[in-house]
């Protein structure tokens, strides 16, 4: 038998999960082209949709993308945003389905959805259409977007899709001066949480010049490539991503060394999102690495005193982590666990 015409595949998909995808690729072997219908009604979702849930609302434009990413290398599978107003009433699937076929510009003969219950919808405004059935039991891929709401998305990681995965990780960052311990720290909780981290750029920066000397400019194109390196990151990573330093932290350095605020600095720091900071004050041993210069004891607390001032300023809570590299290391680790709702080390 050969393929159906048009095919359609809708939902609100709150989160995409892997049983929306299979879902996806089945109906795209059955038609020559398929359209994939992200509906929405943002305000009525944060109302009904997150009670008791463990994720914060996702907009449409965010479960848009995913779509378009997850299906770019199918060039006859086409991915639209529709809204769709929800009073509870008969109209707004009416509704739903004239923008739903205006978008598709052509006869829709086949709508696919794992959920009987929508027959009786389809029939009225489909009638042209045959409703075809994907895993109803949900035997494939057990889960629903349901479920990973209320349970977290932590819980439920195998079942979200590369790119979803990387929306939900737990973002890390740790903070401080100079030679206070971060980054062996982060790159320890990388490795015994068996994901990625982002290093310090600034250093990376500066031994590409093949210099340390720094000038007013150097400091927002740090910060500007550390944030595009979280990105890259969290591509990578298993749940967690562990962060050295941010912008913040690069305003103290601009200070530091040029004794300038930068207001850009600032703008960047307003748009970062972490889940958790940690502090590391500098009651370690400052080493000299032959790059750093302020490790005069006075000197230091007073660099602690700005850094910890900038942060107060912007509103950000951190949690203090002092003491041995052995207590560091183990305090962080609580943190991290309190994040991921687990005992001890668990993160598979």
């Amino acid at each position: 038998m050969g393929k159906r015409k048009i095919g359609m595949y809708g939902g609100k998909f709150i989160p995409v999960h892997m049983g929306h995808v299979y879902a996806m690729i089945k109906a795209s072997t059955m038609v020559e082209e398929l359209h994939v219908i992200v509906s929405y009604d943002e305000e009525y979702e944060k109302e009904h949709y997150y009670h008791h849930s463990h994720i914060e609302p996702i907009p449409y434009k965010i479960r848009l993308r995913w779509w378009k990413q997850i299906t770019k290398n199918l060039p006859h599978v086409h991915v639209h945003a529709i809204y769709e107003p929800q009073t509870g009433e008969f109209s707004d699937w009416e509704l739903g389905a004239e923008r739903i076929k205006a978008a598709v510009g052509k006869p829709i003969d086949t709508v696919f959805s794992s959920e009987y219950a929508y027959e009786k919808y389809f029939e009225k405004l489909y009638p042209d259409a045959e409703h075809m059935m994907i895993d109803s039991a949900r035997s494939v891929y057990p889960i629903s977007a349901t479920k990973i709401r209320t349970e977290g998305p932590l819980k439920h990681w195998e079942m979200l899709p590369k790119f979803v995965q990387s929306y939900f990780v737990k973002k890390i960052v740790i903070v401080g001066t100079e030679s206070c311990g971060k980054s062996t720290l982060v790159k320890n909780l990388a490795t015994l949480y068996n994901t990625a981290h982002v290093e310090e750029w600034g250093r990376t920066y500066y031994e590409r010049l093949g210099t340390y000397e720094t000038l007013e400019s150097d400091f927002p194109e740090i910060a500007f490539e550390h944030q595009y390196q979280i990105k890259e990151q969290l591509k990578k990573a298993n749940k967690l991503l562990f962060i050295d330093t941010e912008a913040l932290v690069t305003q103290f350095f601009s200070i530091a060394y040029e004794g300038k605020t930068q207001p850009v600095l600032n703008e960047i720091a307003k748009l970062q999102q972490f889940d958790l900071w940690l502090f590391l004050e500098p009651d370690v041993d400052w080493i000299d690495d032959g790059t750093r210069v302020f490790g005069e004891e006075k000197v230091r607390q007073t660099n602690n005193d700005i850094l910890k001032s900038l942060l107060e300023e912007a509103g950000i809570q951190t949690i203090s982590i002092s003491g041995s590299y052995q207590e560091r290391l183990e305090k962080a680790m609580e943190e991290v666990n309190k994040l991921l709702g687990v005992n001890g080390l668990q993160v598979s």
